[in-house]
């Protein structure tokens, strides 16, 4: 976790099977956005899976939610949804030009805050690395001033490898997660900086020794990230006095990646089948090996699965059968600005009339349980179902922090889940592992949600 984000990073990434990672791995979106959006995409039929010339109406339809979130977006700008609008086919160089001006003043201000409070922020640091690249932008003008020494931008990201290399070396683990340092070495990379052989070593040897879980449950976004990570390094030549160390870390993290394939195509969960095709492709997988999981995202968004942007832009560039790794070859010349985007219509949604039972149980880091009980409006995200139950004054309280996941739990009842105490709020559902953030799960039924708080 990058300072105040959670371990998904920012990035989006590592959402194992629980929703606190999912939300760093949410902007606030309206109903009504999500009716536009689903209007669009049902009009689809299904189609071969490995024809993607027939799927552009479906991916131009996911291009579009994207720019749709420039307009509407909260909070920081989000240099991962950059990212898969630069790798995309077709473009809307002014929309992108917008946002790339703000991610080099509002992302980067607070990147400065954060590194002036010595707060460990690689993931966020690396995505904004990758999303200036994809603009062909040049690094070397981009610096932070931290104290009264000014450095660029890639001898930060390179500070931070080192910090997170030797907390590995003494505590057996990260400052944030594996996925973060993965990306951290993948941005290094993509941009034409050598890895220092023990910064990858490291790597691959928490491939080696499998520590890419959280509890019990191993992180196939993290596989997917350290896949492309080292997939990068290999083709850099970088470790080449060792390719056959790299060659072993590279098989077992496909083997991974296929094995946690589920018999609905997607490998771990639905929103981490993006990064997972993205490595195997990166990897060198042919594109018959994936049709599977690339029919299975394209069903997903079909049905309006990936209604989160940062979702979205996970899984645009593998279904356009592409990698982060096209960043560093890319080039921004003649390209494609054909990319409309047309007025979204205004629609009021009423809130639903029907009302469904809701229990809340919160398990405090020391065992003891409370439960709370609310009836909420059927179709509620959890969000505003927790909000409901907080206004009822029955003692139940929490805060919430931003990412580019949107919202996500940071205090339940004046108990901080805190990164430094490698702690989250895990959340379930009936006893099943929540997959999707506070501001996207809907309460569509009676059920229970336990909030637990769990150390990984």
């Amino acid at each position: 976790m990058a300072g105040r984000y959670p371990s998904s990073l920012l990035v989006g990434a590592e959402r194992c099977t629980v929703v606190q990672y999912n939300n760093l791995k949410r902007h606030r979106y309206s109903r009504m956005y999500s009716l536009i959006i689903i209007t669009g995409l049902l009009a689809f039929a299904s189609s071969k899976p490995c024809e993607t010339g027939s799927n552009s109406e479906l991916l131009l339809s996911l291009k579009k939610i994207l720019l749709h979130s420039l307009e509407e977006q909260e909070g920081l700008p989000n240099p991962s949804v950059h990212l898969a609008l630069r790798l995309s086919d077709s473009h809307n160089l002014a929309m992108e030009s917008v946002h790339l001006n703000k991610l080099k003043s509002h992302l980067h201000n607070d990147l400065r805050n954060s590194l002036s409070n010595s707060q460990p922020v690689v993931g966020l640091l690396a995505l904004y690395t990758m999303a200036l690249k994809s603009s062909c932008f040049d690094l070397n003008t981009i610096t932070f001033t931290v104290g009264d020494k000014s450095e660029t931008l890639q001898t930060h990201l390179k500070k931070q490898m080192e910090l997170e290399k030797e907390h590995i070396a003494f505590s057996h683990r990260p400052l944030t997660n594996y996925y973060q340092y993965s990306l951290g070495v993948l941005a290094l990379c993509v941009s034409g900086i050598r890895v220092n052989n023990h910064v990858s070593n490291k790597l691959i040897k928490a491939v080696e020794h499998e520590h890419f879980k959280h509890g019990e449950a191993e992180s196939i976004d993290t596989y997917a990230m350290a896949g492309m990570a080292l997939q990068c390094v290999k083709e850099s030549g970088s470790h080449a006095h060792n390719d056959a160390e790299v060659d072993t870390a590279l098989t077992k993290i496909k083997q991974k990646l296929l094995a946690s394939r589920r018999n609905d195509g997607h490998m771990g969960n639905e929103f981490s089948t993006g990064l997972a095709v993205q490595a195997l492709l990166a990897m060198g997988s042919q594109v018959a090996e994936c049709a599977a999981s690339m029919e299975a995202m394209r069903i997903d968004a079909r049905s309006n699965t990936y209604h989160n942007p940062m979702a979205v832009s996970q899984i645009l560039p593998a279904l356009q059968q592409k990698s982060y790794l096209a960043v560093k070859s890319k080039e921004c010349q003649n390209e494609d600005d054909s990319l409309v985007l047309e007025p979204a219509d205004p629609t009021m949604v009423l809130p639903s009339q029907t009302k469904v039972a809701l229990n809340v149980e919160v398990v405090a880091s020391n065992g003891a349980a409370a439960l709370y009980s609310v009836d909420v409006p059927q179709g509620s995200s959890l969000l505003e179902a927790l909000e409901l139950l907080k206004g009822k004054s029955v003692g139940f309280m929490f805060e919430t922090e931003s990412s580019l996941w949107g919202p996500f739990l940071s205090a339940v009842n004046g108990e901080q889940a805190r990164q430094s105490d490698r702690r989250y709020w895990h959340l379930s559902s009936n006893d099943a592992a929540l997959s999707e953030g506070i501001n996207d799960f809907k309460i569509e039924s009676a059920q229970k949600i336990t909030i637990k708080n769990t150390t990984y």
